[in-house]
């Protein structure tokens, strides 16, 4: 792999991990297009560790509260302030739970080798942007569930099919699950923290063959593309998301998956 379509690789990486379009749908068709399909995905899951940190920045206050939440009540000391953040980090936990167990099914399929159902899956993320514009919630995170979980982390585990974008599935499965637009859109991305991680400890293994097809100086440009294009992508996800926009995208990716179906 060479410099510039590492450059690329991560610039999108960046982009579309955030921006509800399918970050690995959009790797899978450029791999196809610059041939660069023999990169391990650990490659891809390092990309997505430089988006990780992306999140935990943006999100760094809601973050450090859960922390602190957790340190205070494993030493028995947590006091009411607590619950809102002690509820959250258990409703994580199983959506990252269900998430694990759809997504390593998933996983087995190989469906980011063919194109062709990747561009169909662009269409179906789409439509459901399109649909996500009717579900309204006004529920936050006090009154947070095991259904939000069971819902998210579903949501999240079909986010592995390439063409399937997970930011964009996982925040309209918030909303319908009665999440209002802001928290709705900092679980999404709350949840895909733990995911990440799993992904890069199970991929880890691959990185003798890593070094064998991408150099280091590829792998930095790749990896600090992302984090830069991230931060921008996320800050104007983020924006759209209040407003109520999400179904934007989908006037590109069902375009984008016709043309796949008929090119590829």
């Amino acid at each position: 792999m060479t410099i510039a379509q590492a450059l690329l690789l991560g610039a999108v990486q960046g982009a579309t991990e955030f921006l509800p379009v399918s970050s690995s749908g959009h790797l899978a068709v450029l791999k196809a297009v610059l041939d660069v399909g023999g990169v391990p995905i650990l490659f891809d899951v390092i990309l997505h560790v430089a988006t990780l940190i992306v999140v935990v920045f943006v999100f760094r206050e809601r973050i450090w509260g859960i922390l602190r939440s957790i340190g205070r009540w494993i030493a028995r000391r947590a006091n009411e302030t607590d619950g809102e953040n002690l509820r959250l980090t258990w409703v994580i936990i199983v959506a990252t739970g269900v998430t694990a167990v759809i997504g390593l099914g998933i996983g087995q399929l190989n469906i980011g080798a063919s194109p062709r159902v990747v561009s169909a899956l662009f269409i179906v993320t789409g439509l459901i942007l399109i649909a996500s514009r009717f579900f309204s919630g006004t529920r936050d995170y006090r009154e947070i569930g095991l259904r939000d979980g069971l819902i998210v982390g579903f949501s999240q585990g079909l986010g592995v099919f390439p063409g399937i974008s997970r930011s964009g599935i996982t925040i309209s499965a918030g909303l319908l699950s009665g999440l209002n637009r802001e928290k709705a859109g900092e679980f999404a991305f709350l949840v895909s923290i733990p995911a990440i991680l799993g992904a890069f400890i199970l991929t880890i293994r691959d990185a003798g063959e890593l070094s064998e097809s991408v150099g280091a100086l590829a792998l930095t440009v790749g990896f600090i593309a992302a984090l830069i294009v991230g931060t921008a992508a996320l800050t104007l996800l983020l924006r759209l998301i209040r407003s109520g926009k999400l179904f934007y995208f989908a006037i590109y990716l069902i375009p984008l998956g016709i043309v796949g179906l008929i090119l590829l």
